[in-house]
């Protein structure tokens, strides 16, 4: 059996802040969640290198270019936009659905 392509998966800067502020939050509740949240976030992160494009691409108005970023739902909480960009994958942004982020499609 062939083996599976994998992609190097390189999360930005932004998104790593954007995922300490959520984390940072969580943890002002509970350590053990936000830890355990963290995992779950970071195993799907990884979950990346392989198949990608399993995910559909993200419909963002005007100001993100049609069939650019795909959208990840990490139980319907989070959203995670990356770019795939030849054996690389891009993660940009991680946003709290619960938060308003019309910032990004206006």
């Amino acid at each position: 059996m062939p083996e599976k392509k994998r992609y190097k998966v390189v999360v930005s800067d932004r998104a790593r802040c954007m995922l300490g502020a959520h984390i940072a939050f969580l943890a002002k509740v509970s350590k053990t969640a936000a830890e355990e949240k963290k995992k779950e976030i970071m195993a799907e992160l990884r979950s990346l290198s392989t198949m990608p494009n399993r995910y559909p691409f993200f419909e963002g108005g005007d100001f993100i270019p049609p069939n650019t970023y795909h959208r990840l739902f990490i139980r319907k909480t989070y959203l995670v936009l990356y770019q795939i960009q030849n054996d690389t994958v891009y993660v940009d942004y991680i946003l709290d659905c619960r938060q308003d982020y019309d910032w990004l499609i206006q």
